[in-house]
């Protein structure tokens, strides 16, 4: 990661206020809730992106089959008692709309075999809305206040199930987020005009708005989402019975002025739960360079301890703890509802078998590669051109993170079913960048380059110049999906930027900021190693141990 041996090391000043101003935090105000919760549950192997396959009558006894282990039916008795207790457990879950942006997202481009990847959105929330995250920490001045999304955490399912990727967007990244409605109130929040914090985007109507945020700045299109506060942490990890942690050395998070997480461990590893992981996610002070990178690393750390508990499952035999462990994930979770969403139980268990499907040797965690701002923001980072791009580029791609050879078939190729001459198609200027104007002319000069391969058919589109960071071909209905992928093979642009999308009626070419030269598309090769600055690291890692930042020993 940039920084490692390089960057220097500094403390943050504090995290912003609500009012936008700069404000210390106390030990209470440390903000992470470390909501990268345990990732709950993805749908059928495979399946398009819409949610998971509806059980038959077979599917339904194995769900009831596993309810009735979690709650001792055995006991208890019947299937009865099996189907009231799924519905107190779907009468848990919390639910909120997936995205509320603007911009729809593309389908998955499914691969030859008809499989296609799953995304899921991991957000730790800080609210402090209950009594019970009240005494989890918090100034009184933050009851209440709008939530911070102070852990994010992007899961990447491959569509063949073989491997999964995590980024981690560090809480202090500055970019733009874009426009959001909250579906309860109405109320309309502008896109931000210069750049803001990534964990304000709860407090804009929603998690809805941290995907949208997302999807703008990565092009990544999200499925899921699975949001945690502070007393989920607390309950799954006591149900869990504990997760093992090391440091190399002994630390204290607590400074002279009363900061930190109170976090206090001897050297070696260490089985936490309860209010203790919690602090353990929560820590900035006292891990590697005392900066939220540090904790984004140990909360990696501890995900992946607890899936290898999890794995292991000696804590998951004992019909108690199991019941235990079902309540306060059902309890603690918010999930994106409607019928494509993870808001029952059965939906959660399907995805918890998607994922345990992927071995904990190909489970590979990283974090966006940034670089520190300038200025006022020189406490702040920001994606780090070139690398988090790549990385991006990869999870687009469904390259694995982890360095092994791709297993990834190739998109399905269909034939058209009219001739170039026949295909009407809409260009659309999209080369504008944060920091670049749109190239003027690029709708024009693509138009040109189609009708000289016989698209003559083609039209310009001047009212949407929405940006876009990569070139795409979008279609809305699968009868056009050849007709789509012959508009892209005459300009050398990949069928994996071919995708169908309700947002478009017919087939449309955005350019994209990654096509602002003239001449014919020459799509940038996904490359096979993830960034040096994405910190990898794997889930089968038995020897990872946080470093302590030097001050903080006791």
């Amino acid at each position: 990661m940039p920084g490692e041996g390089t960057r220097p090391r500094v403390r943050q000043a504090g995290r912003p206020g609500r009012d936008g101003g700069l404000h210390e935090e106390t030990p209470e105000q440390e903000t992470d809730s470390g909501g990268g919760g345990r990732p709950a549950a993805p749908a059928e192997g495979g399946h398009r992106r819409g949610g998971p396959k509806r059980h038959g009558k077979k599917g339904k006894r194995r769900v009831l089959r596993w309810v009735a282990s979690v709650t001792a039916l055995l006991i208890i008795g019947g299937a009865g008692a099996g189907y009231l207790y799924i519905e107190h457990l779907n009468g848990n879950l919390k639910k909120a709309d997936l995205t509320l942006g603007d911009k729809k997202m593309a389908d998955h481009k499914a691969n030859a075999a008809g499989q296609t990847p799953m995304n899921i959105l991991l957000i730790g929330s800080d609210a402090r809305d209950s009594k019970e995250n009240q005494k989890l920490g918090g100034a009184k001045d933050t009851f209440g206040a709008p939530p911070l999304a102070d852990v994010q955490m992007l899961l990447h399912l491959s569509a063949d199930r073989s491997n999964m990727s995590v980024i981690s967007m560090p809480r202090d990244t500055m970019l733009k987020i874009p426009k959001c409605t909250d579906p309860e109130t109405k109320h309309v929040y502008p896109a931000t005009t210069g750049l803001e914090m990534t964990n304000e985007t709860l407090g804009r109507g929603g998690p809805g708005c941290t995907v949208a945020t997302w999807y703008e700045l990565t092009g990544i299109t999200i499925d899921h989402f699975m949001m945690i506060d502070f007393s989920g942490v607390v309950s799954m990890a006591d149900a869990i019975g504990g997760v093992p942690v090391c440091v190399k050395s002994n630390v204290y998070s607590h400074t002279s002025t009363g900061k930190g997480s109170g976090l206090k461990l001897e050297k070696g590893t260490t089985k936490i739960k309860g209010k203790q992981a919690l602090q353990w996610l929560r820590t900035r002070y006292g891990f590697e360079d005392g900066t939220d990178l540090g904790r984004t690393h140990a909360q990696h750390m501890y995900m992946n301890s607890m899936v290898r508990e999890l794995r292991e499952g000696t804590k998951l035999t004992d019909p108690g703890k199991l019941m235990s462990l079902a309540e306060a994930a059902t309890d603690a979770l918010t999930v994106d509802k409607g019928d494509n969403g993870l808001g029952s139980v059965n939906k959660l268990y399907d995805l918890a078998e998607e994922l345990k499907k992927v071995p904990t040797k190909r489970i590979t965690m990283t974090t966006m590669p940034n670089v520190y701002g300038t200025g006022t923001l020189k406490e702040r980072v920001l994606p780090k051109p070139g690398d988090a791009d790549q990385l991006f580029q990869m999870v687009r791609d469904d390259v694995p993170l982890d360095g092994k050879a791709s297993k990834r078939k190739a998109p399905a190729a269909k034939k058209p079913t009219a001739s170039p001459a026949e295909i009407p198609v809409t260009v659309r200027n999209g080369t504008r960048t944060d920091i670049d104007y749109p190239v003027k002319g690029r709708a024009s000069a693509v138009k040109e380059l189609l009708t000289g391969k016989g698209f003559t058919q083609t039209a310009i589109d001047t009212q949407n110049t929405e940006a876009a960071k990569q070139t795409r071909v979008l279609f809305p209905s699968v009868d056009m999906e050849g007709n789509a992928q012959a508009v892209a093979k005459a300009l050398g642009i990949p069928l994996s930027a071919v995708k169908k999308s309700t947002d478009v009626s017919g087939i449309t070419l955005t350019v994209g900021a990654d096509w602002r030269e003239d001449g014919d598309y020459h799509a940038p090769a996904a490359k096979e190693k993830t960034p040096d600055s994405a910190r990898a690291l794997n889930g089968d890692d038995k020897t990872a141990c946080m470093d302590i930042q030097p001050g903080f020993g006791w």
